[in-house]
Parts: C-alpha cells; sequence; structure tokens
C-alpha cells in the first residue's frame, strides 16, 4: 500500500515539478565535469579560430580610435591573445549556454522548460545587441569626447593593449544592460512586479542608472555616466510598456 502512495506521489512530481532522470550525485558531477570539459574545449576552439583573423579583428576594433601604438615587443603579441580569447568566447557563446542549459534542464518543471526555450536565445540575442549598440553608437561617442581635450602641445598617445581594456570595459557592460527588458519580464510573468510597481520606481531607476555609470563606465567622467544611464532608463521605459500592454499587467 505504502509504495502505491509513493508511487502515486512520484508521478504528481513528475507532472508537475522538476523532470527527474534518476541521476546520483557521483552522476550529476560527472555530468558537469563533461559539460565542463565541452565548454573548455569549445571556447579554444574558437580562441583558435579567431586567432587566424586576430589581425582582422584588432583592425575592426580599433577602427573607431585610428592609429595605434604598442609600447613594448609583445605587447601586440599579447592583444591578439586577448581579442582572440575574447572573440572565440562569444563566437561559442550560444554552444556555452547550451550546455549549461542542458545541465540544469533535468531540474527545471515542464512550463519552466519551454520558458527557457524561449528565454535563452533571447538572452544571447539581447546580448548581442547590447554589444553592437555599444560599439556602433556609445565607443566612437566616447572616444570622440576624450579625443576632443587634444590641444596642439597635447596630443593622444593610444597604447593598443590599454586600448583593448577600453573597449571591452565598453562593450560588455552594454551586453548585460540590455537583459534589462528579460529580466523584468520574467518577474512581471513570476507576478513579482507589475507596471504600476515599475512605474512608481522611475525615479529611483533614474538614481540607479547613474550609479550603475559610474561603478561600470571605464572613466570616472559625467559624459560616460550618462551614456551607460541613458540606455538603461530608455530600456526600463520599454520594459514597463512591454508588462503593461503585452503582459497585461
Amino acid at each position: 500500500m505504502s509504495d502505491i502512495i509513493s508511487t502515486d506521489k512520484d508521478d504528481d512530481q513528475l507532472e508537475d515539478g522538476a523532470i527527474d532522470n534518476g541521476m546520483s550525485l557521483v552522476e550529476h558531477l560527472q555530468e558537469l565535469r563533461r559539460r565542463l570539459i565541452i565548454i573548455i574545449i569549445a571556447v579554444a576552439a574558437g580562441s583558435l579560430i579567431s586567432y587566424f583573423y586576430a589581425a582582422e579583428l584588432v583592425q575592426y576594433i580599433t577602427a573607431p580610435a585610428g592609429k595605434l601604438y604598442y609600447m613594448s615587443p609583445a605587447e601586440a603579441f599579447f592583444t591578439y591573445i586577448r581579442v582572440s580569447v575574447f572573440a572565440g568566447f562569444l563566437l561559442v557563446l550560444p554552444i556555452v549556454l547550451y550546455q549549461i542549459w542542458a545541465f540544469v534542464v533535468p531540474a527545471l518543471t515542464k512550463k519552466e522548460h519551454m520558458a527557457s526555450l524561449i528565454l535563452v536565445p533571447s538572452s544571447v540575442l539581447l546580448f548581442f545587441i547590447g554589444l553592437a549598440f555599444s560599439y556602433a553608437l556609445v565607443l566612437p561617442a566616447g572616444i570622440k569626447f576624450f579625443m576632443g581635450f587634444a590641444t596642439e602641445n597635447l596630443q593622444p598617445l593610444l597604447s593598443l593593449g590599454e586600448y583593448l581594456s577600453f573597449v571591452i570595459s565598453f562593450l560588455l557592460p552594454f551586453g548585460f544592460i540590455f537583459e534589462l527588458p528579460l529580466f523584468i519580464i520574467v518577474m512581471a510573468k513570476f507576478g513579482l512586479i507589475s507596471s504600476s510597481f515599475l512605474t512608481g520606481k522611475r525615479k529611483h531607476v533614474l538614481v540607479l542608472s547613474f550609479v550603475i555609470g559610474a561603478v561600470i563606465s571605464p572613466t570616472p567622467d559625467i559624459f560616460s555616466q550618462t551614456m551607460v544611464a541613458v540606455p538603461v532608463i530608455v530600456l526600463y521605459e520599454l520594459s514597463i510598456l512591454i508588462v503593461k500592454y503585452l503582459l497585461k499587467k
């Protein structure tokens, strides 16, 4: 009798809860190890492929700044390596996220499983849109602003390695910032927030956006903070409209 009751409970959990694949702790650790190995191999392969195009990638990345210099014999080589790893990781990012998703998905409910099929690709798309937005609009404006301080007796001498660090520090934050609408939509779908709640927090978001800009911007000036804060505010307002009119919250 107890076996029957136990079986019925297990069936209910499988219908409404997580999908049980019957794996032990050791098997889970082995699966995690396998996924991590795949991720490492994928990133290594992506980096190797990117290295063959490192010169073109460096030329593309440095285009907004014009002529650059390297200050030590090895700086150009290590810059090529950094660019290759960065580009390689972006190249295989869908594979990395798939491996993470494949490891986590057995613990998800059926509804969470279906939602993840939309959320994961959407997060990748928004991340790349953020990178493209930063490279096409924010980065050139930032470089133009900082170059504007040059005078006849004060000319910039940009190092290749330092410029690359500057570019990455500009690109990556926008990739994550553009995930904001997705995060808010998920919160709204779970009933944790509503459009009225979001509207009431506008003033707080305005202040917080400049705080975020001060934290993640590569330089501590008001221009860089504003370049980060404005997209945050716009994306927040867009999220309010989506929650209000599309999700009916």
